[in-house]
């Protein structure tokens, strides 16, 4: 068996609108990711589209092969007035192949200060379905992610 992996990270603030949606994750391409030696966030993506950051294909992490595998994440979120946030794992966010599917998806109260919460889950992943994680809040402006962290392991 083996495993396929890919862990992406960002740190730049990335502002999420009030508008009570979900807004994709969007991360980096190139040397500022922690490990992609299987190719599964390229700017190149496989349907031939040239995604650059921060545009929405940033989000997708594009798996490998199919097989079960774990999907982790962690969010940082700055403190608002928000009273409830959000987040979610989605296959194909964007419809670009087998149609928006919320795989998990957690709603949460506030806690004093900021919102530091890590989630994974597991699930089966498949070549062409591009998986991407998705935060949202009901605050009266926007509130930045201050840090993330997207990671696909697939055994296969």
């Amino acid at each position: 068996m083996s495993v396929y992996a890919c862990s992406l990270a960002v740190d730049d603030d990335q502002p999420i609108g009030p508008s009570g949606g979900y807004q994709l994750i969007r991360l980096p391409y190139g040397d500022v990711e922690s490990y992609d030696g299987h190719d599964m966030h390229p700017a190149e993506q496989p349907d031939g589209v040239v995604s650059e950051f921060p545009d929405d294909r940033s989000a997708l992490i594009w798996p490998a092969v199919d097989g079960w595998s774990i999907v982790e994440g962690v969010v940082h979120l700055e403190p608002g007035d928000y009273t409830e946030f959000r987040f979610r794992i989605i296959r194909d966010p964007l419809n670009l192949s087998t149609g928006h599917d919320s795989t998990r998806s957690e709603h949460r109260a506030p806690s004093p200060g900021g919102q530091y919460w890590a989630f994974s889950h597991l699930m089966y992943a498949r070549v062409g379905t591009p998986l991407a994680i998705a935060v949202a809040h009901n605050a009266s402006h926007d509130v930045a992610v201050t840090y993330a962290q997207f990671k696909l392991a697939i055994f296969a």
